[in-house]
């Protein structure tokens, strides 16, 4: 299983790249929302070649504020000896990199990616060794757990806030809990759908899947998400744009050079969310 980072351990690791930076000086003029990229319809595409996804580097999925006035990604690879995280604001609808304290590095970091330690505060989740988590906008936390020493031994699980209280966790079905490296889930602010990405058990690179709530409240099966978004290379880290218009996700795969070298590719690509309703089951 690959590229399945701990949040704290991704926030330790993080440098954030300055407006100072030799690369500022390369950005094009920027103008309008999503780095002014022109938006992608029902084929998934790269999301700001060249500006966001390269070909020497690898590149996380893009993750944006609610307000959509910032967007984050990190960058690792060649001159970026640990995963380095580049922060992108938006004003005067003209974008342009952010500049941050060092001091402030993980706080700022922890606003487009929240750490595990706030969770694990709270009561409910204390003895519970989460990998990560999704939480949807009445608070509702989905999380992972992944036995990286059993073969990708692990499930999800939810907990509601209940009363200003959050219930003991419950482990999802059948319908969500199977394969491998089950991971990554991304829900609905609503909860009207859930992703995630997980490999099946005979093979190693993960898809993307989705589930829909039925009307009784429970999860409907599996879906994959096909093969617009899931190729034999890997796709991981599903999520929407707080706007509700754009799904993003990663696409990684291993490439090899003329001398029979090989090197590992990863870049955020997009499409429009309209892709998810088309999967919905019908009435």
């Amino acid at each position: 299983m690959k590229s399945i980072y701990p949040s704290i351990f991704l926030l330790l690791s993080l440098l954030i790249m300055s407006s100072g930076s030799h690369a500022q000086d390369e950005l094009p003029v920027l103008e309008g929302p999503y780095l002014g990229q022109k938006p992608p319809g029902l084929i998934p595409e790269l999301f700001a070649p060249g500006i966001v996804s390269t070909e020497e580097y690898r590149e996380t999925v893009v993750t944006f504020l609610p307000d959509m006035t910032e967007l984050s990604f990190t960058r690792s690879g060649g001159q970026y000896k640990k995963p380095t995280l580049f922060v992108m604001q938006y004003k005067n609808e003209r974008w342009s990199r952010k500049s941050i304290p060092s001091t402030d590095t993980n706080k700022y970091a922890e606003k487009f990616n929240p750490s595990l330690s706030e969770m694990k505060n709270l009561n409910a989740f204390k003895d519970i060794p989460i990998t990560g988590f999704t939480v949807s906008a009445k608070g509702t936390y989905y999380f992972y757990f992944i036995d990286f020493e059993k073969d990708g031994n692990g499930h999800m699980s939810y907990s509601r806030r209940i009363n200003g209280k959050y219930e003991t966790p419950i482990k999802m079905s059948k319908a969500i809990n199977t394969g491998k490296y089950i991971a990554h889930p991304f829900i609905a602010p609503d909860e009207s759908y859930l992703m995630w990405d997980a490999e099946k058990v005979d093979e190693d690179t993960p898809d993307i899947y989705i589930s829909f709530r039925l009307k009784d409240g429970s999860w409907g099966a599996a879906i994959n998400m096909g093969d617009k978004i899931n190729t034999a290379a890997y796709e991981q880290r599903p999520r929407v744009t707080p706007d509700g218009k754009y799904l993003f996700f990663l696409r990684g795969d291993i490439k090899v050079r003329e001398d029979g070298s090989t090197y590992w590719i990863e870049n955020p690509h997009w499409v429009d969310a309209e892709f998810i309703d088309r999967l919905r089951p019908k009435e």
